[in-house]
């Protein structure tokens, strides 16, 4: 007797099998399920009891789509044939991954976006609480100090809230990191010591000429030889500089030369990154580097402040000195809570994104601070001045886009 076994599949389907015959001994299948990612047909005919053929029409029918098969059913009855029906029951699966996938890339760049922005206002705030606390309170080594004591709280008490896990250091990345918190040490000091003397604006003015170290000091420690756009780009950072420094009013050689101080150990701490950090070991994530940077500076630097500057930040000789007490302790905390604040997110933002883009992060956030800097201290500045910044900036950012030229191989 001929049996038809016949099973149509379009698109993603719910399939019911069951095999009727007149005679007792007959069985139906049912509920066998799986989904199918792409419009198919497949007919399946029988003529003889165990020699079925098989008809398929199918456009890109994917095997992969198939995810679940429950168990058939198996019950008798009496009828002629096997009779295979299919319902289309429509898939979204990929629908679904492809939204989760949008709002995954739009959650990573709303978060991006906010991490550059508390970058920007971090570092606002510090330049502004460091310079008000320098005009009052003019030794930058002590509050170097007491910044790096703030900082070095923050992390063991991220440490011990297990905020952050507890870093496994060897002898071998310590010795390593030592010249970084020595270079790390002399920026930030430098830094104070420029805020101190001269203007917030035309420090950041002068810390623009960082890509100008980073030039020299790659090619004396490590041999990378620039490109001539690299080399190109410095002529406007450096003339802006010069520009800006002859019309700027409250220059002083002692302001310039600890902005310059700065900048040469900032990228020196970074060229040293890349010559000695080369570890067998598991390397440290940039959080972690920062954390044990800040503690062992904190650590060099705290004796030599005791040295040259003593203890000066007592309720006692502030007093002495005619200093409101709650003006200067409250405004030293928060400029320090900043200046730790901006540099763990600077390093948050650095391993989400690439170091150009980071470089040009680093660009837009030093317009910012001198732009906010002016009008908050309402520091005087003239047209040669204001073009002579500008010129800078705008060479440190096309420094930032030639640097993604990679040079032509011979």
């Amino acid at each position: 007797m001929a049996k038809m076994l016949h099973g149509a599949f379009t698109g993603s389907g719910l399939v019911s099998l069951s095999k009727r015959r007149n005679h007792g001994s007959s069985y139906r299948l049912d509920h066998i399920s799986f989904p199918l990612h792409s419009e198919s047909s497949i007919s399946f005919y029988s003529t003889g009891r165990l020699s079925p053929s098989l008809c398929c029409s199918h456009s890109s029918w994917k095997p992969w789509g198939w995810i679940s098969t429950r168990s058939p059913v198996i019950e008798r009855e009496s009828s002629e044939g096997f009779e295979v029906k299919a319902t289309s029951v429509r898939d979204s699966a990929d629908e679904s991954d492809a939204a989760a996938v949008a709002k995954s890339k739009m959650a990573q760049t709303v978060v991006l976006g906010l991490l550059f922005g508390v970058w920007y206002l971090f570092n606002i705030y510090f330049n502004i609480y460091n310079k008000q606390v320098l005009e009052v309170f003019p030794n930058p080594v002590t509050l170097t100090a007491v910044q790096l004591a703030v900082g070095t709280f923050i992390i063991f008490l991220t440490w011990a809230l297990n905020l952050h896990k507890w870093p496994k250091i060897s002898r071998a990345q310590l010795v390593a990191i030592l010249p970084l918190a020595v270079m790390h040490t002399l920026g930030n000091f430098s830094t104070n010591m420029s805020l101190g003397k001269v203007s917030v604006s035309f420090t950041h003015t002068i810390k623009a000429m960082e890509p100008f170290f980073t030039v020299v000091l790659s090619t004396m420690f490590l041999g990378e030889i620039p490109t001539s756009w690299v080399v190109t780009s410095l002529v406007p950072i450096v003339g802006g500089v010069v520009l800006a420094s002859l019309t700027e009013v409250s220059f002083n050689w002692p302001g310039f030369w600890s902005a310059m101080i700065s900048n040469l150990a900032n990228q020196s701490r970074n060229v040293l990154s890349k010559k000695f950090m080369v570890q067998k070991e598991e390397p440290l994530d940039n959080i972690t580097l920062f954390s044990i940077i800040t503690i062992m500076s904190f650590f060099l630097f705290t004796p030599i402040a005791l040295v040259f500057e003593g203890v000066k930040f007592t309720p006692a000789y502030l007093q002495s000195a005619g200093l409101n007490l709650k003006h200067v302790y409250i405004r030293t905390l928060l400029a320090s809570i900043c200046f730790h604040a901006y540099q763990q997110v600077a390093y948050m933002i650095l391993q989400r994104v690439s170091p150009v883009t980071h470089s040009v992060g680093n660009c837009v956030k030093r317009v910012v601070v001198i732009v906010s800097s002016i009008f908050f201290f309402r520091t005087p500045i003239s047209l040669i001045n204001s073009i002579g910044t500008g010129i800078a900036l705008a060479g440190v950012f096309l420094y930032s886009q030639v640097k993604r030229i990679k040079p032509k191989t011979a």
